[in-house]
């Protein structure tokens, strides 16, 4: 899929966004018991979720997850990292895409999910909550096959994309051989360790051409390329398009 699919936004005529409301996309998600879906408001609070997300941990009912924080149904870190997630996508109004993380399952049993959340803004474009979705990740692996800095390095790459790094680089950080490193890359995400690289760059560059002012060559700096012109080439050989003809698309 072309990554300007991916990341240009979708505009709806005003009746047909409206008639998207939350208790249709609720219904719609709890169809899908391998996705837990969730829309929160400004302090990080549950105001609609899918079956799938109650189940997990150990509810019977919406009713006992909605007004809650994760922090307030989930223990130790699995509660408290969602939160400071959400505190963080409020204040700042950025994405988190496909974010390697391990969820709570209940009854005491961790599992790893790929997480995406987006805020929600208001006609004025103030953040007011956010959306999202939790997908398990489809391979037959347990919590413990994992490597916890595994995600970890990835995190790191998602929160600096300007950083200098290479896939060997992100195997020493994740403290596991290059190889072992490439196996989970191509397993979870299908990519090699140097395609996610470069689709996390490509992801924050996106974004930065779509919400900012700042120029195409201080974007491409700030998404870790080193000049202009290997900015464009990388851009272009993603979304078929030019940075420039991205933006002003």
């Amino acid at each position: 899929m072309n990554s300007r699919t991916l990341h240009t936004p979708v505009r709806l005529k005003e009746a047909s966004l409206q008639s998207v409301d939350a208790d249709l996309l609720v219904q719609l998600f709890d169809q899908a018991p391998d996705v837990v879906f969730f829309i929160k408001d400004a302090a990080g609070r549950y105001t609609a979720v899918n079956q799938s997300l109650v189940e997990r941990h150990g509810l019977r009912h919406k009713s006992q997850v909605v007004g809650r924080r994760p922090s307030d149904i989930c223990p130790g870190d699995y509660g408290k990292i969602p939160s400071t997630q959400d505190e963080k996508v409020v204040r700042t109004g950025l994405p988190i895409l496909d974010h390697l993380e391990l969820h709570w399952y209940a009854p005491h049993k961790p599992g790893w999910c790929l997480t995406t959340k987006l805020p929600i803004r208001d006609a004025a474009g103030k953040c007011v909550g956010l959306i999202g979705i939790s997908r398990d990740v489809r391979v037959p692996v347990s919590a413990h096959e994992i490597p916890v800095g595994f995600a970890a390095a990835l995190e790191q790459v998602e929160l600096n994309p300007a950083e200098s790094v290479t896939p060997s680089g992100l195997a020493r950080r994740a403290k596991i051989a290059p190889q072992r490193f490439a196996r989970l890359m191509k397993r979870f995400f299908g990519l090699t360790p140097r395609q996610f690289i470069a689709k996390t760059r490509i992801a924050e560059a996106s974004r930065m051409l779509r919400e900012t002012e700042a120029s195409v060559a201080e974007i491409g700096v700030a998404c870790g390329f080193y000049d202009h012109s290997a900015f464009t080439r990388a851009f272009r050989a993603v979304t078929g398009v030019t940075p420039t003809q991205f933006r002003g698309g």
